[in-house]
């Protein structure tokens, strides 16, 4: 397996280290995932995402490129931006989803999943011989950690002395400078926290920056949390709710709600691949879409679990689990008594709506469609949603 530049550190620290896609990665910590996810959302995580694949793009016709092989309208990014996109094939399926960030005019990141990478390169490289420009991995000469919760605006603001980190819109990028040492920043994360940062620098730098951050309080967080983190905020996982359903078919883009923010039909993107596919995804629908869905009776919801609108299947759990919360009282102040609850992604017809059941160890327990799962837009907490 591979390893990022951060294996020691992982092991030092107690972590329990796992196959992820290839990489040897810290699924927890000694103090468990249920801990991690918590003080993620009170106080701040940091996560090694050294192992997600980055690519560099650039050249005369980069734009091009990028705006015939990704779904977003790249043409839309300007320097100190970046977007959230799909790398699509031609039936309107997902290869993968991405992250596209222009930190300034020499090129474009595009950063994809990390046990994609290989698929990836040689699926856009199919494209680049068309194109006046280069396609380059540059995993292994850079390396990232994301910075998530209510005080990971203040934590950066300590070490760089930077003001405002805050106030700063989603997708937004810019360079710190701390100790002398530059790093590049967005505010992009997985975790749904409505403050949260992606940090780039150097790898052979990336554990003098990691002990800084453990120096200011900062609790290692491992991929356990980072899933019940995601789950939470209803964010998609690349072969649970993208990719190929259970029985190895192509799930359509438009399928997840986030796919109105990755793909654009604007007129400057031109013909770009699987567009006639995706725009009738988006015209007519989808047969299934993927829901939230929360248990209302006692056990665990877990991925592959059927669910059924009366006695009629109608699909199936794509990820599940227990999930922890911080409770709220009356004016939105946060306490300290905390509580658990099942929670999931389920792929199912696209008329479903309301109470379903899902099939638990052979018993069908009631469960609700919902909106979302957790509140996201009153910073600094995340707020979990309760039936």
């Amino acid at each position: 397996m591979k390893r990022t530049p951060l294996y020691e550190a992982h092991v030092a620290a107690g972590a329990t280290m796992v196959d992820f896609g290839g990489w040897e990665m810290p699924i927890e910590y000694p103090t468990g995932i249920i801990s991690e996810h918590l003080y993620d959302r009170r106080y701040y995580g940091i996560f090694d995402v050294s192992h997600m694949g980055r690519l560099w793009i650039e050249g005369p016709q980069r734009l091009a490129f990028l705006q015939r092989v990704l779904t977003s309208n790249a043409a839309a990014l300007i320097p100190g931006r970046a977007q959230y996109c799909i790398i699509p094939d031609e039936h309107g399926f997902a290869v993968d989803d991405a992250y596209l960030y222009m930190f300034d005019d020499r090129g474009y990141l595009l950063v994809v999943n990390a046990a994609n990478t290989d698929k990836d390169l040689q699926h856009l490289s199919g494209y680049l011989a068309e194109y006046d420009c280069t396609l380059t991995n540059i995993t292994d000469q850079y390396s990232s950690i994301a910075v998530q919760g209510p005080q990971s605006a203040a934590i950066l603001e300590a070490l760089s002395g930077a003001v405002g980190l805050a106030e700063m819109k989603k997708n937004d990028l810019g360079v710190l400078t701390i100790q002398s040492r530059t790093v590049r920043f967005s505010r992009t994360g997985y975790t749904g926290d409505p403050i949260g940062f992606e940090l780039f620098i150097h790898s052979d730098q990336v554990r003098w920056l990691w002990d800084q951050l453990i120096g200011q309080g900062a609790r290692p967080t491992g991929l356990g949390a980072r899933d019940t983190l995601r789950l939470e905020a209803g964010l998609p996982l690349y072969g649970h709710e993208m990719g190929l359903d259970q029985d190895g078919a192509g799930m359509p883009v438009f399928a997840v709600p986030l796919a109105r923010f990755a793909v654009s039909f604007a007129p400057e993107k031109g013909d770009f691949v699987g567009k006639a596919a995706l725009l009738a995804q988006k015209t007519d629908g989808t047969a299934k879409k993927i829901f939230s869905i929360a248990l209302r009776d006692r056990g665990v919801i877990r991925a592959g679990m059927p669910v059924y609108q009366g006695d009629r299947p109608i699909g199936y759990v794509t990820s599940g689990t227990m999930v922890p919360y911080y409770c709220f009282d009356s004016q939105g102040q946060i306490l300290d008594t905390t509580g658990k609850r099942s929670i999931g992604l389920a792929y199912l017809d696209a008329d479903a709506q309301g109470d379903v059941h899902v099939a638990v160890r052979g018993k069908r327990l009631s469960a609700a469609l919902v909106g979302r799962h957790m509140i996201q837009n009153v910073p600094p907490y995340g707020k979990a949603v309760i039936l």
